[in-house]
């Protein structure tokens, strides 16, 4: 009899950058549901980019959840499977972790350790420059389509699973009890207290100042020193 094949979903993004947090809420929401045997893994998978590497070298399937900027309306969602998903990971980016996980697609099929089966299921983001934020509504009302289109892909494959008869709680987490979706949101500070975007409020508060200094310089001339091979990404 062969052995069950690894699966790992992972759920890519930053929860702390708005909709940016959609695939790791989406892995949260599987957790709670689902039950599953030991051959699959649940991961958040954050922004560590490169670092997952044996993870994916070590699945025969991989679901990856997180949000692309396909250029549809915000909270569109999206499913692409097998050799298509590297060229959308590399759409329009909303953040360094794509990039990041674009290597590590392309490491594992280097060395030879590609999942058989692939899935990216990706939302079309509605807000991201929104620090400390949490999903848009639009966005957040994909997270069951998103499990449905797991879980449907998981039984074409044979993968085992079972619905939890008592859902884990909401702040059953895969990641610090303090970024539980419902406390965060509720326990976000105001605007009054703390900058959403970036603004000017930064330069015009008293704890910070501006001032202009000059540095003399050895022989009249400055060196800087530049990593050319990064040009490119740039």
């Amino acid at each position: 009899m062969a052995p069950a094949p690894s699966v790992l979903l992972l759920g890519i993004g930053n929860v702390l950058w708005a909709d940016e947090g959609f695939g790791v809420r989406t892995v949260e929401a599987i957790n709670r549901k689902y039950e599953f045997p030991d051959n699959v893994v649940l991961m958040d998978g954050g922004t560590q980019g490169i670092y997952l590497i044996q993870h994916v070298q070590a699945a025969d399937i991989l679901i990856v959840f997180d949000a692309i900027d396909y250029g549809h309306a915000p909270g569109t969602l999206k499913l692409i499977e097998g050799d298509d998903v590297p060229s959308f990971m590399s759409a329009k980016k909303v953040s360094l972790h794509q990039t990041g996980f674009q290597e590590v697609l392309a490491m594992a099929e280097l060395l030879d350790d590609y999942p058989q089966h692939l899935l990216l299921v990706g939302v079309q983001p509605a807000m991201l420059e929104d620090f400390g934020g949490s999903l848009r509504p639009e966005v957040k009302a994909q997270i069951d389509r998103a499990i449905d289109a797991a879980i449907a892909y998981l039984s074409r494959h044979g993968v085992s699973f079972s619905v939890r008869r008592t859902p884990l709680s909401e702040d059953t987490m895969l990641a610090p009890p303090a970024l539980d979706m419902n406390g965060y949101e509720e326990n976000r500070p105001g605007e009054d207290e703390a900058c959403r975007v970036g603004d000017e409020r930064v330069l015009a508060s008293d704890y910070y100042s501006i001032q202009y200094q000059e540095v003399p310089l050895d022989g009249g001339t400055l060196g800087v020193n530049l990593d050319h091979h990064l040009d490119k990404y740039r």
